[in-house]
């Protein structure tokens, strides 16, 4: 959470430790109902009754509903993000079958070994994420405008940067005093592990289908589920103000470099864990350019429209039926979060937690069209 005062005596510091209280209560909440749902087995359970037609439109709307995000982001520096993108591009499809033949690269789905490594391909991110920073590192070493910063985003890098952090810092719970639970901590809590959740199971059906292996099991959903769970209750417990959840962009950057492995995940977590016992390290994080997380939004986002599109030829497309269930899905997935968005008055059911609860679901597309798809496949006949 980014704090928008930037005089070293802030005022308003209670009231701003309130508030973090308040959302830590809501993600020890949302931890709290993901468990649930996880060894409940319901997550599951709901895998299972998930068709074609309830996958297409989801995973499709999960790619399309960041674009604005991602617009903003390359608008900083559409050089850059375009930069990013062109050498994703090259590396992942057009030379994708450059190898270097220094070790073997197991294909335990063909159940042979192919005595090379498609090295542009299996760095296809990382090499173009890592080229276009120090491209712009240089650029910013010589005072090389580039970038073009709103004030309140220039503001906001300000507040974020980290230059007297530790380099050495174990958090504990209760840092940040214990997490405030609320009417409205719940209304939000709830809203966050029912979003989360549907986000986490697209999430574990796209990474199956990107690399080609069998539909995972519902237990498989329900331990991921229930592991989720757990790490939002160690967020809340610690005073943070988010939660643990899959991310669709790492689980798309999974389809250009075809690294399903286990350890790839846990060498990942333990950088985490470093940065997150270190503040020095992880301020360098908040000096990437927008721009390129705009450029890596672009290419990873846009795999998850190809494969809901996929899904079609699953289902007949030819029937009136599923015609209506997707284009009603999918439509009322963007409309409405658009306008609740502009609206002025969008929800006054005089309970403030009931507002926030409404409104905090309605403003997510892929809850919307995940339950207006599975509602209509199952009662529609």
């Amino acid at each position: 959470m980014a704090s928008t005062c930037l005089v070293p005596h802030c005022r308003d510091t209670g009231s701003w430790a309130d508030s973090l209280q308040e959302v830590s209560g809501a993600v020890l909440i949302s931890g709290l109902i993901q468990l649930v749902l996880g060894v409940s087995g319901l997550c599951g359970w709901a895998v299972q009754h998930c068709g074609p037609m309830v996958l297409a439109p989801s995973l499709s709307i999960i790619g399309l509903s960041t674009y604005k995000e991602a617009a903003f982001f390359c608008s900083t520096n559409w050089g850059v993000a375009l930069l990013l993108m062109l050498l994703a591009v090259t590396f992942s499809q057009h030379l994708q079958s450059c190898c270097l033949p220094s070790c073997a690269w197991p294909h335990a789905w063909e159940g042979s070994t192919e005595y090379s490594v498609p090295t542009l391909r299996t760095f296809s991110v990382l090499l173009p994420f890592a080229g276009v920073c120090i491209v712009c590192a240089i650029l910013s070493y010589f005072h090389i405008p580039w970038e073009s910063l709103d004030v309140t985003v220039a503001q906001l890098s300000w507040a974020n940067s980290t230059f007297n952090a530790p380099w050495i810092h174990i958090p504990f719970a209760g840092a940040w005093r214990w997490p405030l639970l609320t009417p409205r901590a719940l209304a939000v809590g709830i809203a966050m592990a029912i979003g989360c959740s549907m986000n986490s199971v697209g999430c574990y059906v796209l990474c199956g289908r990107l690399l080609r292996v069998p539909r995972l099991p519902p237990h498989a959903c329900n331990r991921g589920l229930c592991m989720e769970g757990l790490g939002s209750l160690l967020a809340g417990l610690l005073g943070t103000a988010g939660g643990t959840a899959s991310s669709i962009a790492n689980t798309c950057a999974t389809g250009f470099t075809q690294s399903g492995s286990r350890r790839s995940v846990q060498v990942s977590a333990l950088l985490c864990m470093v940065l997150g016992m270190s503040p020095r390290l992880a301020g360098l994080l908040t000096h990437i350019p927008l721009a390129v997380h705009g450029g890596v939004l672009c290419v990873t986002y846009a795999v998850a429209v190809g494969t809901g599109i996929s899904y079609f030829q699953y289902t007949d497309i030819d029937s009136g039926r599923n015609i209506f269930i997707v284009g009603f899905a999918m439509f009322m997935a963007l409309l409405v979060p658009r306008w609740f968005g502009t609206a002025l008055t969008p929800l006054a059911t005089g309970w403030v937690p009931l507002d926030l609860l409404l409104l905090s679901l309605l403003m997510v597309p892929v809850f919307l069209t995940g339950f207006l798809s599975f509602f209509l496949e199952n009662t529609v006949s």
